[in-house]
């Protein structure tokens, strides 16, 4: 592998007060209670984070605050989503600056170009950023997510032509991510995503590891240690306990939002979750379920 990144990598929810805004009191304790449950490192401002709705001062917020907390105990990634290069290589300068450790790069906002243009888009932004820092740099290959994704030749070409283009952050099956590990030989540290969704399969695929929302990840950190300290059996047994959960959750973006940031502020004890508008609104059915899978979970670990 490229780096020495791996493990589980839970992908903060962005928690709001009252007020609308950022809940920072939230936000940091979030931290805390992934580091409490065994998390190998932190992601923010990805999907999950509801990046689309942050100001830029708020996506920096919560960079900062989430690198106060880790205080140089696990790495940072941090996702980066500017419409142009230009500004996507400063906000890596500037998250680095902050404490980022690496970057997951998203596609520009234009959907429907050549698979080349993209690429060249990506190589542009590496290209900027490793005139002046040496920082890992990741591409999130999400088609289903966000409308864009490189084939393998593309990605290929990226790290080939990047010394710096080191990871990729997928959204696949552990088939076809088995598929994108052989194809580049290993030159690539792969994630996958997709909640944690076959876990113990993508570790056999090849993947470095997940990253996941946090809802269990404190189950899947545990997944991941004993898949990697040779007890596979065990590994296994204990994603069995989670797979429901992560089914539930896992139908979409908004639905993952709606109830798996309850689940995830249910387990932190937080008494509600509070949201930013545009967002799907949860049924009395769909909670039910969601509390039922908490409390089987039970409290986060560091809650408090």
């Amino acid at each position: 592998m490229s780096t020495e990144f791996r493990g589980i990598y839970p992908i903060l929810y962005a928690f709001f007060g009252a007020d609308g805004r950022l809940d920072e009191a939230a936000m940091r304790r979030q931290v805390r209670c992934c580091l409490a449950g065994g998390a190998h490192g932190l992601a923010v401002l990805g999907l999950a984070t509801e990046v689309n709705k942050l100001s830029p001062a708020e996506k920096r917020d919560v960079v900062r605050w989430s690198a106060e907390e880790i205080n140089g105990r696990v790495p940072l990634a941090v996702t980066v989503a500017e419409a142009t290069a230009e500004d996507a290589a400063q906000f890596v300068l500037d998250t680095e600056a902050l404490g980022a450790s690496w970057i997951i790069l998203q596609p520009p906002p234009v959907r429907g170009l050549p698979e080349a243009e993209y690429v060249a888009w990506y190589g542009r932004v590496a290209e900027l950023v490793g005139r002046h820092s040496a920082i890992p740099l990741g591409i999130q290959n999400a088609a289903a997510y966000i409308g864009v994704g490189l084939s393998t030749a593309g990605i290929a070409a990226l790290a080939r032509n990047h010394a710096n283009v080191k990871l990729i952050k997928a959204e696949d099956s552990a088939v076809d991510v088995q598929r994108l590990i052989e194809a580049t030989g290993g030159a690539l540290t792969v994630f996958n995503g997709r909640a944690g969704l076959e876990l113990p399969d993508c570790l056999r695929a090849g993947c470095a590891g997940m990253i996941p929302a946090p809802e269990c990840a404190d189950v899947q950190a545990r997944v991941y240690d004993l898949f990697a300290g040779g007890d596979v059996a065990g590994a296994d047994a204990e994603y069995r306990r989670i797979a429901p959960m992560i089914a539930f959750a896992m139908q979409g973006v908004a639905v993952f939002l709606c109830y798996g940031k309850r689940m995830t502020g249910w387990r932190m004890g937080l008494p509600e979750v509070i949201e930013r508008p545009p967002a799907l609104a949860p049924t009395p059915f769909g909670l039910d379920c969601a509390r039922r899978f908490a409390a089987e979970l039970g409290p986060y670990p560091g809650a408090r």
